[in-house]
């Protein structure tokens, strides 16, 4: 059984983004900026935010953490997004979500500089990745084909099931992985709760996305011998011998799971260091096209 590390690959990718920036910057070019938007203090957003941080800072970016109370309105956050989108010293932002529930997230979204949407989530990102035009893909998908490639995991011909339906990870993962590329040229199936016979149909993929956030969703009876399962998932469930009184797990049984399948990716450390390098590589990449 191959386990994914996406630790050990995001430290890979990472030397590499770290190599192009110190080469590309040796001559008194500034190095690339990325902004962090963190609207109240939901821990998980500021541990992802930090995180973030600190990648940018390991590979040489500069980054600006911008923090406002819960209470901020929308538009005040609107007027934050105009002033990084004006800002010519930024090259990439994102704004944390899950936002307060009196901001809407969609306006949000359309408000951020297509260009500088390092998360990927302009419809006018979305829509160019749909029709398979050079674009700043969403982080964690991209992270996952980040991960298929560089494992050497084959995609082609292989029927492909997502389970999740999301415009963060199902939608656009089913998309990439379906469209004329390597990776990709998979037949895809996208499930979700109204899915009829859901573990029959997860028996019949070569290739399984669990993203529907609900923990140890995937058992060992719902994977066929040989599978390969990309773990999305990231829940806390009660532990009292742990030291925080939680631990993390994914959509997947792992113990079940990984005596079953011929790869899998871990959590934590798999599809979430991946999302963060690929967050890094968008900057990179919207960097560059300015440059």
């Amino acid at each position: 059984m191959l386990l994914l590390d996406g630790n050990k690959l995001s430290a890979l990718i990472r030397k590499e983004i770290q190599d192009k920036v110190r080469l590309f910057c040796q001559n008194d070019v500034r190095p690339p900026h990325l902004a962090a938007v963190l609207i109240g203090d939901n821990p998980a957003s500021q541990t992802y935010v930090r995180n973030k941080i600190r990648a940018c800072d390991e590979v040489g970016f500069a980054s600006t953490l911008i923090k406002k109370p819960a209470s901020t309105t929308q538009e005040e956050l609107l007027h934050v997004i105009d002033n990084l989108n004006r800002n010519p010293e930024i090259d990439g932002y994102i704004v944390q979500l899950p936002l307060p529930r009196h901001i809407d997230e969609h306006a949000v979204n359309l408000a951020i500089d297509p260009a500088k949407d390092v998360d990927g989530f302009h419809p006018f990102n979305f829509g160019k990745m749909a029709l398979g035009l050079p674009s700043l893909l969403p982080a964690t998908p991209m992270g996952i084909m980040m991960m298929l490639e560089r494992y050497h995991i084959e995609t082609e011909g292989k029927h492909c099931v997502v389970l999740g339906r999301s415009n963060i990870v199902g939608t656009p993962v089913a998309l990439l992985l379906s469209k004329k590329a390597k990776p990709g040229n998979a037949t895809v199936t996208i499930a979700h709760s109204k899915t009829c016979n859901l573990a029959g149909l997860c028996r019949q993929a070569d290739i399984i996305v669990a993203a529907l956030g609900i923990p140890r969703f995937l058992k060992a009876d719902m994977v066929r011998e040989g599978a390969v399962v990309i773990d999305v998932g990231i829940n806390r469930i009660d532990d009292p011998t742990t030291n925080r009184g939680f631990r993390l797990v994914g959509d997947v049984d792992f113990e079940e799971v990984s005596q079953k399948v011929s790869a899998i990716s871990p959590v934590p450390g798999g599809v979430g260091p991946m999302t963060i390098t690929a967050l890094v590589e968008n900057t990179w990449r919207a960097f560059s096209k300015k440059s």
